[in-house]
């Protein structure tokens, strides 16, 4: 195929023809001027050819190899041919998504500092904007977000509602978001119910409130929209089910881990980190052991905290079950590597530094310590199997166990 050659004119927008081009160490000076030869007057409309002067007006346009470009346009004036316009002379207009009339910038440069200002705001975007050598000010960022001003506002009819945070921790905010479009439609300058009722009841049309399990944004809904359903969002709702899931899991560990026998751990098998906590879960199981022989006796919990010096708090935990069998074990930074390192494993490299030095290969951050470890573990582990492969079984629970 045929290519075709570089031509100036590729470099600068749609419609202009290049006059000169100045390359120099501060940026890059294009000089054109509009290849149409007619205008439309901007009052009447009627069409001239009628050239009245010349002038030049002066563009930022996009960089090009990493220098700013600036664009020398050579304007016409017109006479106006209408016998009623009142306009006798006016500027030559250009296409709509090229030039705006009174634009000093072209289009497609504005679009780009539209966005800018739109994602980071003014200063960020102005730093950000001087590496990409486009020289606009926070200021004029602003002025573009502005000018284009926001979208028509829908009234929504299916809204959730939920405080979002100015400053963690100090001051609070409500925010409210259209879940049928899936976009914020307004910001409201404190959490209060007041605040929340009085705007809820300008929109009447609501039909579905979806909130958290506070109390504040319900009276505000019930206040404001009467006849409005009030529901629970969804991630209030898996949150709150994942508590009670996991607290009913820590109370009925202990029966969890003798129906699967696992209720007796090896600490020949634990790793250094392991082992410090399965020493701690020793110490709190004496703890909770003797809390409950106390109140077995009888002792109600203020005798128990005067006799044992624990905080009321503690021994009111304990008799509730929620301190029972909490021997935490993190998850290890090896679990997703775990099949390919059984692989490894099975295919006979039982080498920790080996093993970590092509795991790194993978993608793995991690230290040659944790490598080792699970290689040690894996190896002490194999060692009962290699017993009962040499011929020597080993004795199986007896019934009553």
């Amino acid at each position: 195929m045929q290519q075709q050659g570089f031509r100036p004119s590729t470099l600068v927008p749609r419609g202009f023809v290049v006059e000169s081009a100045v390359f120099g160490d501060t940026g890059v000076l294009i000089t054109v001027h509009y290849a149409g030869k007619v205008s439309a007057c901007p009052r009447c409309g009627s069409i001239s050819e009628r050239v009245h002067s010349r002038y030049h007006r002066h563009l930022l346009d996009l960089p090009v190899a990493g220098r700013p470009v600036r664009l020398i346009v050579v304007a016409r004036r017109f006479r106006c041919d209408g016998v009623l316009c009142g306009q006798r002379i006016f500027t030559g207009r250009f296409d709509k998504d090229v030039l705006a009339p009174w634009g000093r910038r072209t289009i497609r440069l504005e679009h780009i500092v539209y966005h800018l200002g739109l994602a980071l705001g003014g200063r960020p975007a102005a730093s950000f904007a001087s590496r990409l050598m486009l020289p606009v000010s926070n200021d004029t960022l602003l002025r573009a977000v502005r000018r284009r001003g926001s979208p028509r506002f829908v009234p929504p009819t299916v809204v959730g509602i939920d405080d979002w945070a100015w400053r963690r921790n100090q001051r609070y905010g409500t925010i409210l978001c259209d879940l049928e479009r899936r976009k914020t439609i307004a910001l409201l300058p404190d959490r209060e119910p007041a605040t929340a009722q009085a705007w809820l009841s300008e929109q009447p049309q609501i039909a579905i409130v979806s909130r958290d399990r506070g109390g504040g944004y319900a009276v505000a809904a019930a206040k404001a929209l009467p006849n409005a359903v009030q529901v629970a969002d969804r991630w209030h709702l898996m949150e709150n089910a994942s508590h009670a899931f996991l607290d009913a899991m820590r109370k009925s560990m202990r029966q969890v881990r003798a129906a699967i026998g696992a209720a007796t751990i090896n600490p020949k098998l634990l790793s250094s980190a392991e082992r410090l906590q399965y020493e701690g879960y020793l110490r709190r199981e004496e703890t909770n052991d003797a809390i409950l022989g106390l109140a077995k006796n009888g002792a109600n919990i203020k005798e128990i905290v005067r006799r044992t010096g624990y905080s009321r708090g503690l021994v009111r935990k304990v008799l509730r079950g929620q301190r029972s069998d909490i021997f935490r074990v993190r998850e290890s930074s090896l679990e997703i590597y775990l099949q390919w390192l059984d692989e490894q494993w099975a295919a006979g490299q039982h080498n920790g530094s080996e093993l970590w030095r092509r795991l790194r290969q993978h993608g793995f951050r991690g230290s040659l310590r944790v490598v080792s470890e699970w290689a040690t573990r894996r190896r002490k582990a194999e060692k009962p199997m290699a017993t009962v492969s040499a011929g020597h079984p080993r004795r199986g629970p007896s019934h009553g166990s």
